[in-house]
């Protein structure tokens, strides 16, 4: 997924997909072990995928937690 369409989905449902791109690296890896993950490029997608997602994560947690503007500066 593209950053954007990342952006586009709630909070629970990044956590979601967060959680089932993790359940397909750890089988994709298992998979390349044992001789039966014929595209190996397919870890290295999922890896970027997870890390695109945790991003999106934090900049949301990041966004939160910030104090605006006007009020740090009375």
């Amino acid at each position: 997924m593209k950053p954007k369409e990342w952006r586009d989905l709630d909070l629970d449902e990044v956590e979601t997909k967060v959680q089932q791109l993790r359940s397909e690296l750890f089988t994709a890896r298992i998979r390349k072990e044992t001789g039966q993950l014929e595209n190996t490029a397919k870890l290295r997608l999922l890896r970027r995928d997870i890390a695109r997602a945790e991003t999106i994560l934090r900049e949301r947690q990041v966004s939160r937690s910030e104090p605006k503007a006007s009020e740090g500066q009375r």
